[in-house]
């Protein structure tokens, strides 16, 4: 049976997690990269399809192939964190449906053959492994700063150039900068943004 986490860990998840600005000139390194993504893998998606596909940007060059498709407010971001990850998704997702679903034969098909579900299907599933990412970046004590402001066609067409995966947001890794903060913003409250029918 599972018990709730500690306040502790809570903190360190949610409450006091923070999306920096500016970021420590500390190092992600690969191995801390497989880590994170073996913990991401096991989240939960429809249908176990885990449409999201990473790229990691970790090289100066690779950030800088980048910094076109951004705004203005972004490159700096990009620059400094250690890690840039482009988080997209597979949208040919169903041909791995035998594999990930193989007590369903006709998965792949009900993907192949209704296109609009699939699109949906990908585009869904892989934010929430987005979310996942976040999360476990956050339970591995690194801080993850996810980033929309940027062109997903100039992203597409410079990193997904055959059109398989296509790009939906960004998300920086490191060890943020806690100078760089400004004071929180606020959050809805229960009664202003839950309805219990």
């Amino acid at each position: 049976m599972h018990q709730p986490l500690d306040a502790q860990a809570l903190d360190q998840l949610l409450r006091t997690a923070r999306t920096y600005p500016r970021w420590q000139d500390r190092p992600v390194t690969e191995a801390q990269l497989r880590e994170l993504y073996d913990l991401v893998r096991y989240g939960p998606t429809s249908m176990n399809c885990q449409p999201a596909r990473l790229l990691f940007l970790q090289t100066a060059a690779a950030k800088e192939r980048l910094v076109p498709a951004l705004m203005e407010g972004n490159v700096a971001k990009v620059r400094e964190a250690p890690v840039t990850a482009i988080l997209a998704h597979d949208t040919r997702f169903a041909e791995l449906m035998p594999e990930v679903w193989p007590h369903n034969p006709g998965a792949e098909a009900m993907f192949t053959s209704n296109p609009p579900l699939a699109q949906l299907t990908a585009f869904r599933n892989g934010t929430l492994q987005g979310a996942y990412l976040i999360l476990a970046a956050r339970a591995l004590g690194l801080d993850a700063g996810p980033m929309s402001g940027f062109d997903n066609a100039k992203v597409d067409a410079e990193f997904f150039a055959d059109g398989r995966y296509r790009s939906n947001f960004l998300i920086a890794l490191g060890y943020g900068e806690p100078s760089s903060l400004h004071p929180r913003s606020p959050r809805l409250s229960f009664e202003r943004a839950v309805t219990v029918l």
